[in-house]
């Protein structure tokens, strides 16, 4: 069972969402506006946050800041409720951190298919029964997947750990347990996301790009994760 916060100021929509998360097994609590999103997700510190992008108070753009600036919510998913005309936040959304997005109307089967999606890839890092993944490392970049941290070289010559949100690591991790080989958006949806049904494959366009800003000395010019032409990317050891 995992902890799930639902903000959405339609009382309706927030209420069938949470009943839909409470059926597939999970805790549920709602916020109605942005301070109160902040306020509930401080005391409850939920796996996941269901957020709609039009909020009172504050919109869920300025929640999910208030949220990624917050050590404690570091590691908290979140899939975006955004209506068809909001691309241009969806995307910006993308970029700040956000894990998913579910566009309105929406069927519940969908965002739960969803929610248990981005859940997953939670609950795939090693069981106490198996032995931890050995860390990954490459010239000037060190990948710990027991751990789930990045260490990048600093401009001193030392390691400067590279702060990732969970969907960016799993990307990363993923590229580099195969490093050289070309991956598509759609086989990287399926294997990263969980989603061989899914067609947006921009989400995958947007990570990378996050990735890149955070862990290339140059993004213009990435040394590690590359782009195919024509095909996708790949992890460049």
């Amino acid at each position: 069972m995992a902890s799930v916060l639902v903000v959405e100021d339609e009382p309706t929509i927030a209420d069938v969402v949470s009943r839909y998360l409470q059926r597939a097994g999970h805790e549920t609590r709602t916020a109605e506006d942005g301070p109160r999103a902040v306020q509930v997700a401080d005391a409850m510190r939920p796996d996941l946050v269901v957020l709609d992008l039009m909020l009172p108070g504050f919109d869920g753009l300025e929640v999910m800041r208030r949220l990624r600036e917050r050590e404690a919510h570091a590691r908290t998913a979140i899939i975006l409720l955004t209506a068809k005309g909001e691309e241009h936040d969806r995307i910006v959304g993308l970029r700040r951190g956000a894990d998913d997005y579910v566009v309105k109307p929406f069927s519940p089967g969908e965002l739960i298919a969803r929610v248990d999606a981005v859940l997953r890839r939670v609950d795939a890092s090693a069981t106490p029964d198996e032995a931890p993944e050995e860390a990954l490392l490459f010239d000037g970049l060190r990948i710990e997947p027991a751990a789930r941290q990045v260490f990048a070289a600093g401009p001193d010559g030392g390691e400067r750990e590279v702060g990732l949100t969970q969907r960016e690591f799993d990307l990363l991790a993923h590229l580099a347990r195969n490093p050289g080989r070309a991956f598509s958006r759609n086989q990287l949806m399926d294997a990263v996301w969980q989603y061989s049904f899914y067609t947006d494959t921009s989400t995958v366009t947007v990570h990378v790009r996050r990735l890149r800003a955070k862990l290339e000395p140059d993004p213009a010019q990435p040394r590690y994760v590359q782009t195919v032409w024509g095909v996708g990317y790949r992890f460049a050891p």
